[in-house]
């Protein structure tokens, strides 16, 4: 009977996969929701069988195509004008129907983490911008991590255009989401993001094969890594090495070991306390890597008690496990993300309560970042958690080396993430990296218009409108001025303006010290949104901040002239600061400066024979107050030529 079922099943099987399995294939872009450019040839394209007549039905056009022997096709829609939502029939060896289409403006959103960041790691401070979210006409088409060394890909292997909802805005790039939502207020047409961004990506990731020849270094690195063998060997060794290093320090930790130092009755009378936020490389147990305990004591009310409560446990370097009362509630495996945890019903008590935190660093200063919250919230009642802590060294290890991020090498990313995009028509690109390229700054004087310019020659679409971010100011602030990685990568940065069709949004003013991802992106969003109002609609407005043009000298001072002063130049505080000056002996010291019309004075009673001025020359300029008018802040510069 068996044998019967078997021979009258497989026929069927087989008609149905013939019947439901089709040769017409469109890439994961062209699909429900998606935006198409307004005002320009869009392309639609596909694959089907060889010689293979393809339709499509377009508002109440029919446009025809046919596949090549190779079983490519594509069919130009002409200039289109904004609107929607409407219906596209794509007929070929079967009929493909894609509904809810939407015809606007089309930005591409690349770079590192900070144009990754989503609005849900903004959220603490977007709450009302999320929460009124709700906008249909914004959507983004979200790029999978995907990198490949041997050759361009034609498609991606998952994607989809979302709506912008106060749900779905969660998973949005927050630059992006700002960015696109300045434009629509604006100019009331669909705006589509395709958000194409990794975290930690230096720009010779995106960059083409051929670019890449004019810099040799990476082109060879790129040769390196098209070897399969090579990249198994390097992550079996990093998965390895790093593996035992982990289970090393599980079988040392003391904490896991007889009673666990998260058990709530613990008697750590004997440990040593220390500040937290803090660093216990700053306390007698040293700079030692491996893993460290802490534990607080905290009374709370009756009321406060099995009540379900927010914990924000700041900034931890590098991994952290969280127990209340010996409950787990979460763990965050590396030092940026920001330390937001829940703790459920019925783990609070009344009187006393045990809060512990089990941090493991491999390598640096291990601990808790300063400046950051640390605290316990129940209802409407939030408890500060700074303060002592107890702490003891649960095991010390070596220093653990990190992996070779393989992703991150030459051209792997403009294969996987960028050469997909390229048919599909946009109206520009928004971009905001340079953080892995910071001690690089001078080849990323070529590096980075070569990048623009290899993009350009890819969508074949002009030069088109390219709108980066300068660096925000970061780390601590120094006493004196000096050398600075950061303020050489914005420089060559400010030098890329010289690439026609580009603009700048400057934000050393709106940065944050302790994390290299400030979560002020809706001013990075609307800056970007005033450069593209400049160069991509033609508006007649102010779109940035003052750019030093050129100076002169005059006896013991220094006159710097600027371009984009808008309606005039202006101080955030009551004097200016962040400029230094130099004498020939190249010492800079802080200066003093004064705005007289549409220049700057600058002087110091120290140099009487001025030769240079800088501004706002730092890793953290925090201090830097030169804005126009129009609230833009003055991007840093330099005004001499001294490498460093």
């Amino acid at each position: 009977m068996r044998k019967v079922l078997k021979s009258l099943l497989l026929p069927l099987l087989l008609l149905l996969s013939l019947c439901t399995t089709g040769q017409l294939r469109l890439p994961r872009l062209v699909s429900d929701g998606m935006i198409l450019q307004r005002g320009a040839d869009v392309k639609i394209w596909g694959w089907d069988t060889p010689n293979q007549a393809i339709n499509i039905d377009f508002r109440d056009v029919t446009y025809l195509a046919k596949t090549t022997p190779e079983g490519t096709w594509e069919i130009k829609l002409p200039s289109l004008e904004a609107g929607g939502p409407y219906q596209m029939t794509i007929s070929g060896s079967e009929v493909i129907t894609l509904e809810d289409i939407l015809i606007g403006d089309v930005w591409i959103c690349s770079g590192q983490s900070n144009m990754e960041l989503t609005m849900q790691r903004a959220s603490p401070i977007y709450a009302k911008e999320i929460a009124t979210a709700e906008n249909p006409l914004i959507r983004q088409f979200n790029v999978s991590t995907r990198y490949d060394f041997k050759k361009p890909q034609s498609d991606f292997e998952k994607g989809e255009w979302v709506k912008a909802t106060p749900e779905t805005v969660m998973s949005f790039s927050a630059v992006a989401y700002f960015f696109g939502r300045a434009l629509f207020e604006k100019y009331q047409v669909p705006i589509g993001l395709i958000n194409t961004s990794l975290g930690g990506s230096p720009a010779e990731a995106w960059m083409s094969e051929k670019t890449l020849m004019e810099f040799p270094k990476h082109f060879d690195e790129l040769q390196r890594f098209k070897d399969d063998d090579l990249i198994n060997e390097i992550q079996n060794s990093d998965n390895e090495r790093i593996g035992a290093w982990y289970r090393t320090l599980l079988q040392k930790d003391a904490g896991n070991k007889n009673t666990p130092w998260n058990t709530p009755d613990l008697n750590t009378d004997a440990w040593p306390s220390m500040p937290i936020p803090g660093y216990w490389a700053d306390q007698p147990i040293g700079p030692v890597n491996g893993v460290v305990w802490f534990r607080k004591e905290i009374n709370l009310p009756p009321s406060m008690k099995d009540q379900p409560a927010k914990l924000l446990m700041g900034r931890i370097i590098d991994a952290d496990s969280v127990f209340v009362n010996g409950v787990f509630v979460g763990t965050t495996s590396y030092q940026y993300p920001p330390r937001r945890y829940e703790v459920p019903a019925g783990v609070l008590r009344a009187g006393k309560n045990i809060l512990t935190v089990r941090v493991i660093n491999s390598s640096g200063k291990g601990g808790f970042v300063p400046d950051k919250p640390y605290t316990l919230t129940v209802g409407h009642k939030t408890i500060d958690l700074t303060g002592d802590w107890k702490y003891q060294l649960g095991a010390e290890m070596e220093l653990l080396g990190p992996p070779t991020f393989i992703r991150w090498k030459p051209g792997g990313l403009y294969n996987g993430m960028l050469a997909p995009l390229f048919n599909y028509t946009i109206k520009g690109a928004i971009w905001y990296q340079g953080e892995s390229n910071a001690s690089r700054a001078k080849e990323y004087r070529t590096l980075f218009p070569a990048m623009i310019a290899d993009w350009r020659t890819q969508w074949d679409q002009g030069v088109f409108p390219f709108l980066f971010v300068q660096l925000a100011n970061y780390m601590e602030t120094k006493a004196t001025p000096g050398p600075s990685d950061w303020a050489m990568l914005r420089e060559a940065q400010l030098q890329a303006l010289s690439v026609p069709n580009t603009a700048m949004a400057v934000i050393t003013d709106i940065g944050e010290w302790n994390d290299i991802h400030p979560l002020n992106k809706k001013d990075v969003g609307n800056r970007l949104a005033l450069a593209a109002a400049k160069l991509a609609y033609g508006d007649d407005l102010v779109h940035s901040g003052p750019v030093y043009k050129d100076f002169q000298i005059k006896g013991n001072k220094m006159i710097l002239t600027f371009e984009h002063t808008g309606s005039g130049l202006k101080i955030k505080g009551e004097e200016l600061k962040g400029f230094a000056i130099a004498g020939k002996n190249q010492k800079f010291v802080w200066a003093k400066a004064k705005i007289k019309g549409n220049q700057i004075t600058v002087w110091s009673a120290d140099i009487k024979e001025p030769v240079a001025v800088r501004y706002a020359w730092a890793d953290n300029p925090d201090q830097a107050n030169l804005y126009n008018q129009e609230g833009l802040p003055a991007s840093p510069f330099r005004t001499d030529q001294w490498e460093e």
